[in-house]
């Protein structure tokens, strides 16, 4: 399951450094390193692709990370990104924050502005995991995360333990790990990363004026993802278990740029996009899995499904299973 990208030792040592760089600077997420002993230079870099999330195990010489204006409007892939170290540390900045990161720490930056991070060896190389979510499935508001980007979060108990020791062990065992696992470890990866994030902004890490607001925002957002089976789950219902009225149930999700019923639709094609490229359901009918997650209208189901994922459910199947045979429908 996890693959090697790059090894030092595969190339003489005057090459290392600029073909790690090249190969930094043409991924998805293109990145500039900057080290200033390039003769000296080693790296050893693992992936793991998750469906839609990649993780990344990086060991290195000490060096220094840049996503730079230019680099952004080149290519910007819509990502949250969060940063373990495993061995020394690491230094992350962006808009205007600075948090050293040792190893029972994380943090989190934002691929749409510019960062630095340094990564620092005691003595010799650096160890880190880095985790790729798009930002389309992360359910938390931007304006929101904007508040603990590059701030150091704990990752020693509670909800940020479980995320890091996920995160560890995720690389550590990723031999074992067979095909039809990778949904659910992508699941498992958002929803850990979710909570622990939900968190630290509900904890006070980030300093947002409205706190109150936010906070039973959190506590809204946790109730619709536990009652997203529920085909009676609507805007009135949500405001009534949370005995406000709909009108400030709407002006709450103002934060987010949407309104109730579009995040609620979103957070349900998610859970449906999952089952359906999870190979244990592979036989489960589609309107089977479309009911299961409130849309008990099938040609509905279908024409949102299609308008977010731009295939129908039914083709996003195969697509994701395949060469492994035609899904009943």
């Amino acid at each position: 399951m996890i693959r090697t990208a790059f090894h030092s030792d595969d190339l003489p040592p005057q090459d290392r450094f600029a073909a790690f760089d090249e190969l930094q600077l043409n991924s998805a997420h293109p990145l500039q390193f900057r080290h200033s002993e390039s003769a000296n230079f080693h790296a050893v870099a693992r992936a793991l692709d998750l469906a839609d999330i990649n993780v990344v195990e990086l060991t290195c010489s000490p060096s220094e990370v840049r996503q730079t204006p230019r680099l952004i409007r080149e290519c910007d892939p819509d990502l949250y990104c969060v940063l373990l170290p495993l061995h020394g540390r690491l230094v992350v900045s962006q808009l205007g924050r600075e948090a050293v990161l040792g190893t029972q720490d994380f943090a989190l930056y934002d691929s749409r502005h510019p960062f630095q991070a340094r990564i620092v060896g005691d003595g010799g190389t650096a160890s880190l995991v880095r985790v790729q979510v798009p930002q389309a499935l992360l359910p938390l508001p931007s304006r929101q995360l904007d508040n603990i980007l590059a701030v150091s979060l704990s990752g020693q108990d509670g909800v940020g333990a479980l995320l890091t020791q996920f995160l560890t062990r995720l690389i550590a065992d990723s031999a074992s790990y067979r095909a039809i696992d990778v949904p659910r470890l992508a699941g498992i990866a958002v929803d850990l990363m979710t909570a622990s994030l939900a968190h630290y902004l509900d904890d006070g890490a980030a300093t947002p004026d409205d706190s109150g607001q936010h906070g039973l925002l959190v506590r809204i957002e946790a109730f619709v993802q536990r009652h997203l089976r529920d085909p009676e789950l609507t805007p009135r219902s949500i405001a009534s278990a949370h005995h406000i009225s709909v009108s400030y149930l709407h002006r709450l999700f103002e934060q987010r740029s949407t309104t109730v019923s579009a995040w609620i639709r979103r957070q349900r094609l998610e859970r449906a996009r999952r089952d359906l490229a999870d190979p244990a359901l592979r036989f489960t009918p589609v309107h089977q899995i479309a009911a299961r997650w409130g849309f008990n209208d099938h040609s509905t189901f279908t024409r949102a499904f299609r308008s977010v994922y731009d295939l129908p459910p039914k083709d996003y199947r195969c697509h994701m299973l395949a060469p492994s045979g035609a899904a009943a429908e």
